[in-house]
């Protein structure tokens, strides 16, 4: 399914796109949060990333993320989007603050 996707969007320079995973509506103690109370999830997986990004001398940067990592990002970060029934985010190489191992 990720190919499909890759294949439709081509993120450029620095952009990355992520499949944000879904948040537990459960705390570790098996409490059940209602939708008012859960945090927005910080957690996606690389479904595609740009060339890289591009430095004021014009040197390429290659990204230090590749299409299957598993990575934390900002809270507030990208922008939303719909492709073939699946949300999508489109962020900055930036805003990726880890990798998930």
């Amino acid at each position: 399914m990720a190919t499909a996707v890759a294949a439709t969007l081509r993120p450029l320079a620095d952009k990355v796109i992520v499949e944000v995973l879904e948040a537990s509506d459960r705390t570790k103690g098996g409490i059940v949060l209602p939708d008012s109370a859960q945090e927005k999830p910080q957690e996606a997986k690389v479904i595609a990333v740009g060339s890289g990004k591009v430095l004021p001398s014009g040197k390429v940067v290659p990204p230090d993320v590749k299409a299957g990592d598993k990575v934390l990002f900002g809270k507030y970060s990208g922008s939303e989007v719909k492709i073939d029934g699946r949300e999508l985010l489109i962020i900055n190489q930036d805003d990726i603050l880890a990798v998930i191992k």
